[in-house]
């Protein structure tokens, strides 16, 4: 009988030292979670090098569509190409910007599909990770299709009155849009149920931010009801932003907005993004 009480006694101290073990690698440090997040970011990365295809939209799309835009629009809205470009160059880079993004989505949900997210959920590991991991190597595309937009520009006679530093901050706060926005469709890449879905989403998105802003034709050419809807787009903001940094030089007060907008993003679409992955696994 007391042989029978120790066993139970020491069964139930297992069970509870496993427990407390469980809600501890349930509930990882902050610490542990930015580490957990720069691992998947790595893997994010690793994945994009055995898979450069997924380079396309980021070094074709930048080249191709600043040379179609200028040419063919420059003289309609501007008299030419050369007075167009101080207007098209900084809307090319919130145009590629919301499209590197929109495939975060896609890519997570092709995981998803195929199983790799149910590997995660049984490692002691953040829910957070897992979805903030790729967008920080994500971080990296939007880079470079930022750069690529702005040498495509110079190379067809562009000639940014900010200097370096008004390009590279317009470039950061692209980065920053880019990134925020992408939990919009992180969000949407959990909701769907393929990626072909997400991608209809996501294009459903895309089209109205970026040709309903003053990315590419002046708002005030533009009807008055549509001109509203213009003023409080985000994205027209980020272009605003942009705009001044590259060819002035000058923080505006669309830099602040841009941020403050791109931080309200973060703050409602990223716990819903978690949750929502959360309730899959």
């Amino acid at each position: 009988m007391t042989t029978t009480s120790i066993t139970v006694t020491r069964d139930t101290r297992t069970l509870d030292t496993a427990a407390v073990a469980a809600r501890t690698a349930s509930h990882p440090t902050v610490r542990e979670t930015l580490v957990q997040t720069l691992v998947m970011a790595w893997r994010a990365l690793k994945k994009m090098r055995r898979k450069p295809e997924q380079f396309f939209d980021v070094i074709i799309q930048p080249l191709l569509f600043t040379a179609l835009f200028a040419f063919i629009f420059g003289g309609a809205i501007s008299g030419s190409v050369e007075n167009y470009l101080p207007v098209l160059i900084p809307g090319i880079l919130a145009q590629t910007a919301l499209t590197v993004c929109m495939s975060t989505g896609v890519q997570l949900r092709e995981d998803m599909d195929k199983g790799v997210f149910d590997r995660f959920k049984v490692l002691p590991m953040a829910r957070f990770a897992p979805l903030a991991g790729p967008m920080v190597a994500d971080l990296l595309r939007y880079g470079i299709a930022s750069v690529l937009t702005l040498l495509s520009g110079l190379a067809i006679g562009y000639r940014p009155g900010g200097g370096v530093l008004g390009c590279l901050g317009g470039i950061a706060l692209t980065v920053a849009a880019g990134w925020s926005l992408a939990w919009i469709f992180t969000w949407l890449g959990t909701l769907a149920r393929s990626a072909q879905a997400v991608q209809g989403f996501s294009m459903a998105i895309m089209f109205p931010l970026t040709f309903l802003s003053n990315a590419f034709v002046p708002a005030e050419t533009l009807p008055g009801w549509l001109q509203t809807f213009v003023a409080v787009n985000p994205v027209s903001h980020v272009v605003s932003a942009v705009r001044a940094l590259f060819n002035t030089g000058t923080v505006t007060a669309d830099v602040g907005w841009a941020l403050a907008g791109c931080a309200v993003v973060i703050a409602i679409f990223a716990p819903i993004a978690v949750r929502s992955y959360s309730r899959k696994l």
